[in-house]
């Protein structure tokens, strides 16, 4: 009965920082460009206010 609501909610739910993070890490071609990705996180590139 409420699995259309949850379908739904999950498709409308915002990504959580942690999860645009991983998201953002995993685009990463090689080591060294995970490596500079894991320095940009670091500094807050995500954690930012609008």
């Amino acid at each position: 009965m409420f699995e259309p609501i949850r379908k739904l909610a999950k498709a409308l739910r915002v990504p959580s920082v942690a999860d645009r993070e991983m998201a953002y890490l995993n685009g990463a071609r090689d080591m060294v460009d995970l490596e500079f990705r894991q320095r940009q996180i670091d500094r807050g590139m995500f954690r930012r206010g609008l």
